[in-house]
């Protein structure tokens, strides 16, 4: 299972969004030119990825998901020979630096990206693949007792959440995973989602230090 997001198609008729839509289409007078630009802009200067919902309210031409998904794969094919590619993931749409490109970049950055213990990455993969679960799940299927830092750790940076409790006694606390993480790992969908022996270095080599040093630490040590 791939554990990156392919980019959008670089070829617009090898789409299923229907190629050569004909701009009477879009309901008005739509300069695909202009509004390409104008999706450029706004994908290259959004920390976040952007949604469907958001990047169709940069248009004054009113357009529905398809006709959106062509524009995007549009712009994809014009940006297929560059360093950097559009590419889809659970939140939207992002430009990010080619797979290739990325270590030139990083000498940029020279400090090491945090790296999680095992007890952190088993976690979090056994929530990701049995979602909603709670502690005493994961206690369970680890067969050790999972401290609550190690929980704490997956919420500050913003991989878990609580989402609801379990209607048994003592009501405990449902832990599901965010769109946060699939950004971060460059994935669309759960279904996506790599192998443990995998998770570890995509997050190292997706994702900066957290500022949160304490959150480090803990995820630095053994259960």
């Amino acid at each position: 299972m791939s554990a990156q997001a392919e980019p959008l198609p670089q070829n617009p008729s090898d789409a299923d969004t229907g190629a050569g839509i004909a701009i009477d289409l879009f309901g008005g007078e739509l300069d695909q030119a202009k509004f390409l630009t104008v999706l450029e802009a706004a994908l290259l200067t959004s920390t976040e990825p952007l949604s469907l919902g958001e990047l169709k309210k940069l248009s004054d031409v009113s357009l529905d998901n398809r006709q959106m998904q062509y524009l995007l794969e549009q712009l994809a094919v014009q940006w297929q020979s560059r360093g950097v590619e559009l590419s889809r993931v659970a939140s939207g749409w992002r430009f990010r630096a080619r797979p290739e490109i990325q270590p030139y970049l990083d000498r940029l950055n020279p400090q090491k990206p945090p790296r999680y213990s095992r007890a952190v990455l088993e976690t979090l993969a056994i929530i990701a693949y049995h979602q909603p679960v709670t502690r005493g799940d994961i206690e369970e299927i680890r067969g050790v007792t999972v401290s609550a830092q190690i929980l704490k750790t997956l919420e500050a940076r913003g991989w878990i959440e609580i989402i609801g409790h379990r209607d048994t006694p003592g009501r405990p606390e449902l832990f599901a995973t965010t769109q946060q993480l699939l950004d971060d790992l460059n994935l669309r969908t759960l279904q996506e989602l790599p192998a443990l022996e995998e998770i570890g270095g995509l997050l190292e080599q997706e994702n900066p230090a957290p500022t949160d040093t304490a959150s480090t630490t803990t995820a630095e040590q053994p259960d």
